[in-house]
Order: C-alpha cells, then sequence, then structure tokens
C-alpha cells in the first residue's frame, strides 16, 4: 500500500503532465517513502522513456521501490509494454490512470513471470518490437542469448544504421546474397527507411516451441512490424524485395 503523500504526489504529477504520460519512481530514503518525478524523454503522447539520469540519481537518493507512470485517457491495466518492462526491473509498478484532466483509477501490479507471446504481441518501440522478437525466438528457441541495445524511436530516419552496424556485436554474420536461408537465420530490411529498420527470422517449415499445434508454413518468417501485432508470414514478393541482407548466427546449428 502507498502511502497518503506518496499517493497524493503522485497524482499530481499525472495531472501536471496530462495529456502526457508522467513517469517516476518511489524510493527509501532513509526511513522515508519519497516520490521523485523523473523526466519523460519520450516523443508523442502515449509512450514513457525515464531519463536513465534520473534513476541514477534516485539510486543515488535511496533504495528504489517502484516504477510509476500515468496512463492519459486509458485505464490503468497494465499494457504488454508494460507488463514486459515490469519483469526486466523487477520492481512493483504503478500506473495511474487520468482521463479528462482528473485521476480516475491507480492500479499496482509486480513481477509475475510474465512473458509476451512470440506470436500476436503488442508493439512498443524499444520494449517489444522487432528486435525484441528476435532476442526472445533466440533464447526460448535456442538458449541463446542476444545483447540488447539502446534505441530511440525512428533512428533509421536520424542518420543511424543499427542493425548493419550491430549484427556482428550480437554474434552474426552476413551470408552471401543468394545462398539458401536456413532456419534462424535473421532477414534485415528497409520498410520506408534509408537503412535496413526492421527484421525478421526466417523458420522455414520450423515450427514454434511455444505454439507447436500451428500448422506450418512454407518459407515462413516470424517478425513483428511497427504498430502491428508480431506474425508469421511468407517470406517472398515484398519482404523479398526489401531485404538488404541476411545474417546467421555463429552458434545456431538449425
Amino acid at each position: 500500500m502507498l502511502h497518503k503523500k506518496t499517493l497524493a504526489a503522485i497524482k499530481a504529477h499525472a495531472l501536471a503532465e496530462y495529456p502526457r504520460e508522467c513517469c517516476g519512481l518511489i524510493v527509501a530514503a532513509g526511513r522515508r517513502e519519497v516520490y521523485r518525478p523523473c523526466r519523460n524523454l519520450a516523443q508523442g503522447l502515449e509512450q514513457f522513456r525515464m531519463s536513465a539520469e534520473d534513476w541514477a540519481d534516485a539510486e543515488d537518493a535511496g533504495r528504489v521501490l517502484a516504477v510509476v507512470h500515468s496512463h492519459p485517457d486509458h485505464t490503468a491495466e497494465p499494457s504488454d509494454a508494460d507488463r514486459a518492462a515490469c519483469e526486466a526491473t523487477g520492481l512493483p509498478w504503478v500506473i495511474v490512470s487520468v482521463r479528462e484532466g482528473a485521476i480516475a483509477d491507480v492500479h499496482q501490479f509486480g513481477p509475475s513471470g510474465w512473458a509476451a507471446p512470440l506470436l500476436g504481441r503488442q508493439f512498443f518501440h524499444g520494449v517489444l518490437d522487432c528486435y525484441t522478437l528476435i532476442r526472445d525466438w533466440y533464447s526460448r528457441e535456442a538458449g541463446i542469448q542476444l545483447p540488447d541495445f539502446e534505441r530511440a524511436d525512428d533512428w533509421w530516419n536520424n542518420g543511424q544504421d543499427l542493425y548493419m552496424q550491430g549484427f556482428a556485436k550480437a554474434g552474426f554474420e552476413r551470408i552471401p546474397n543468394g545462398a539458401p536461408l536456413q532456419p534462424g537465420d535473421v532477414v534485415l530490411m528497409s520498410v520506408r527507411s534509408p537503412v535496413a529498420n526492421h527484421a525478421g527470422i526466417y523458420l522455414g517449415t520450423r515450427p514454434l516451441a511455444e505454439a507447436s499445434g500451428l500448422h506450418l508454413v512454407p518459407q515462413a518468417m516470424l517478425h513483428h512490424l511497427y504498430g502491428r501485432l508480431s506474425e508469421r508470414v511468407v517470406y517472398g514478393g515484398y519482404w523479398q524485395e526489401v531485404t538488404r541482407a541476411v545474417v546467421r548466427h555463429k552458434d545456431f546449428k538449425a
């Protein structure tokens, strides 16, 4: 249960930031529970990206107890991104619903072992996106842990080329153009972008362990396109046209 002063401070911050999402941390500073507002560095109104500097300052001030953010004009129920991030932090989370400039609800939840499904997950850049899907597939289906990389939304239009510059750091090697694809190969694509900004996992007819009852799809590719649910598609046509490279992990045996 939150202390009254803590809850009052959270609500005041949520109202002050509306219609943007607020974010902050609850910290144990000595014997006191303190709410520390943090900067939301995300673009737009529907997500938050907490300042790493503010998080570090909170850790210097005491022990971080919980993560807080608001849902402007939405319920306080956690999104898939909230649940995934809660598991990653290992901390309780507090969500405040603000509707039309008034507090509607407050919801608290904590880590429970939840994991986003490979198929049908929601898209939230940097939390549940095409690279997150690749990391999760390799972890669950191949037992290989891939590194994560800091990535700001729309990086592909801001002079960065993260996939082409980073695949070697993640243990992948480029295969020759036109070489036969194997399950587990990662297809790097340019979707309305000057550089490769999207990636999918070529499955062929390899089933998904967590969805083994699904019918097999020839030349299947698992991917998570911006703003859509993750899905299997046939790798061909448009996806082949926008392919810029195919990379293969050095430790994965199809």
